[in-house]
C-alpha cells in the first residue's frame, strides 16, 4: 500500500466502529486523564465492543506492565485483559531481541514494565554497566527514578554498548500538570555520550509492527489525541486515524498540522467512533461541511456558517490544509477558532 498524504478530512458512511475491525486506542488524553475516565469514554467503548469491534490499548508509557494497565482500565469500567494492552516496552524488547543473542543481559534504565517485557523475550535485566550488558534500554521510570540511573546508562553507552529507547516523548501528563517524559531522560544520556538510541515507540514503525502482531488487526483505526505520536504513527503505518479533542491537541495545532500529522477523521471525543463521518465536500473555491463553508482567500482563511462548531473545524481544516499545500494564504487560526467558539 502506498502512503497517502492527507489533504483534507475524510468521511465514512458507516459508523467507524463498524467500518474498522480494531481500534488502536491511546490511553492518556483519550480514555483517561489523570487516572480518571474521560467523559463518554466508558460508554462509547462499551458500545463499540458490543458491536464487535476489538479494542486494543496502545501506550508509549513503558513504566507499567500490561497487567497493571488492564487492571486500571477494568477498575474504570472498561473490561480489559493484559493481552489487549500493547506498550512501547514490548516493542523495544522485541527490537533488542532481534539484535542480541537469546539470554543476553540488558541494562535497564526504567521501571517494571521494561523488565517484564525483556523477560518475555528471553533477555535478562541487569542494573549496572559493570554487569557486562549486551544492550542498554531506557524507558520512563516515573518521578522517583534516581538521577544516577542516567549516569549508569551513560557509562555503558560510552563503552560502545548498543542503546535502545522505548520512546522519546519529551513530556508526559500527570495529575498535577505536564512532567518530563522519557525523551527528556534520553536527552540527558545523549548529551553525556553524543550517541543516539534506536527508538521503538510511536510514531516509529517498531511500535506499529508490535501492535499489528499482537492484535492481528486487518482494518485498524488509530485513535489518539497527539499529532506527533498517534497521528504520525498512523501515517507511517499507512492506516486511518481518528483524532479526539480531549487531550493535548487543540484546534489551532490541528489547523497548522503538516501532512504527516493530519488525521483521517476528527471528533470531539470517543463518541465519534459510534457515528458515520460525513464527507467534507468541495464547493466552488472552498469546502463545505454541515452548516459551514471555508475557503482560502488571498491573505487568510475565510469561514462562514452557523452550524455545529465541529463541522466548521472540519471544513476549516480542509481549506487550511489545501492552502498550506499551495502556499497561497496566511493561517489566521486564532480568529477562525474564535468564530467557532473554540
Amino acid at each position: 500500500m502506498s502512503q497517502r498524504a492527507r489533504t483534507r478530512p475524510e468521511g465514512s458512511e458507516q459508523a467507524l466502529s463498524e467500518a474498522y475491525d480494531t481500534a488502536l486506542l491511546d490511553l492518556d488524553g483519550v480514555v483517561y486523564a489523570g487516572g480518571n475516565a474521560i467523559a463518554h469514554a466508558v460508554d462509547s467503548l462499551a458500545t463499540a465492543r458490543e458491536g464487535g469491534m476489538h479494542l486494543a490499548y496502545v501506550t508509549n508509557n513503558a513504566l507499567r506492565t500490561p497487567d497493571a494497565v488492564a487492571e486500571h482500565l477494568t477498575e474504570l469500567g472498561i473490561p480489559t485483559g493484559p493481552d489487549d494492552v500493547i506498550t512501547s516496552a514490548q516493542a523495544v524488547a522485541r527490537l533488542i531481541s532481534e539484535q542480541v543473542p537469546a539470554g543476553s543481559r540488558v541494562l535497564v534504565i526504567g521501571g517494571e514494565g521494561l523488565r517484564v517485557a525483556l523477560r518475555e523475550r528471553g533477555l535478562e535485566p541487569v542494573e549496572s554497566a559493570d554487569d557486562d550488558p549486551a544492550a542498554v534500554v531506557q524507558g520512563f521510570g516515573g518521578p522517583d527514578l534516581p538521577w544516577g540511573r542516567f549516569a549508569e546508562a551513560s557509562y555503558a553507552v560510552a563503552r560502545g554498548v548498543p542503546w535502545f529507547a522505548s520512546n522519546t516523548d519529551l513530556t508526559i501528563p500527570s495529575g498535577r500538570g505536564i512532567a518530563p517524559g522519557n525523551g527528556a531522560g534520553v536527552e540527558v544520556v545523549r548529551i553525556a555520550t553524543g550517541a543516539d538510541p534506536q527508538v521503538a515507540g510511536k510514531p516509529l514503525p517498531p511500535m506499529h509492527r508490535e501492535t499489528i502482531l499482537r492484535t492481528g488487526a486487518e482494518r485498524p483505526l488509530v485513535v489518539g489525541d497527539r499529532l506527533d505520536t498517534d497521528i504520525e504513527g498512523a501515517f507511517n503505518g499507512e492506516v486511518d486515524s481518528l483524532l479526539v479533542l480531549t487531550g493535548v491537541t487543540d484546534g489551532a495545532q490541528l489547523l497548522a498540522a503538516p501532512p504527516q500529522h493530519r488525521p483521517t477523521y476528527v471528533d470531539a471525543d470517543l463518541r465519534g467512533m459510534l457515528t458515520g463521518q460525513p464527507e467534507v465536500t468541495e464547493e466552488g473555491e472552498g469546502f463545505r461541511r454541515g452548516g459551514w463553508t471555508a475557503k482560502a482567500g488571498k491573505e487568510r482563511l475565510e469561514l462562514d456558517g452557523d452550524g455545529e462548531a465541529l463541522d466548521g473545524l472540519r471544513a476549516l481544516c480542509a481549506a487550511a490544509w489545501t492552502a498550506a499545500g499551495e502556499g497561497v494564504c496566511e493561517l489566521d487560526a486564532d480568529k477562525a477558532l474564535a468564530r467557532l467558539g473554540l
